[in-house]
């Protein structure tokens, strides 16, 4: 009969996304640098309004998680804290976080180009395509 399971499938998903994590935080870490923190600049930068509840829900942390990680980052300087509308605390990356930025995601980008390496461009396509179907809205 042949095939995958359904649990196959989660669990290669999650194998492969662990090795990148450990890969992302191993050579994340020589730059002074964590995969939290290179994923919230990452996400500051390209939703340069949103707000703290927005980022903690794009980064895939609880708002307190996120409120101690900006902290963090703010002492840093990797991030300022701006007045927003209401009680609203908006973040924006500084010049020291955006050139921490760009050379995460070269290393982000090497890691996974090692990672993927063994599918052709068109299987990368077929995989990504897959993946956007996954996780494209549910309708209730």
């Amino acid at each position: 009969m042949g095939g995958y399971t359904l649990q196959q499938v989660g669990l290669g998903i999650k194998r492969a996304q662990f090795r990148h994590h450990r890969a992302l935080d191993s050579r994340l870490s020589k730059l002074g640098l964590s995969l939290v923190q290179w994923d919230a600049l990452r996400h500051l930068q390209a939703n340069p309004d949103a707000s703290l509840p927005a980022l903690a829900r794009l980064t895939f942390q609880s708002d307190q998680a996120f409120g101690t990680l900006s902290a963090r980052m703010v002492d840093r300087g990797l991030i300022e804290r701006l007045d927003g509308p209401g009680r609203a605390v908006r973040h924006r990356i500084t010049q020291k976080g955006l050139e921490l930025l760009a050379t995460g995601s070269a290393v982000a980008d090497d890691v996974l180009a090692e990672s993927f390496s063994p599918l052709s461009r068109k299987q990368l396509d077929t995989l990504g395509a897959l993946l956007d179907q996954l996780n494209a809205p549910q309708a209730d």
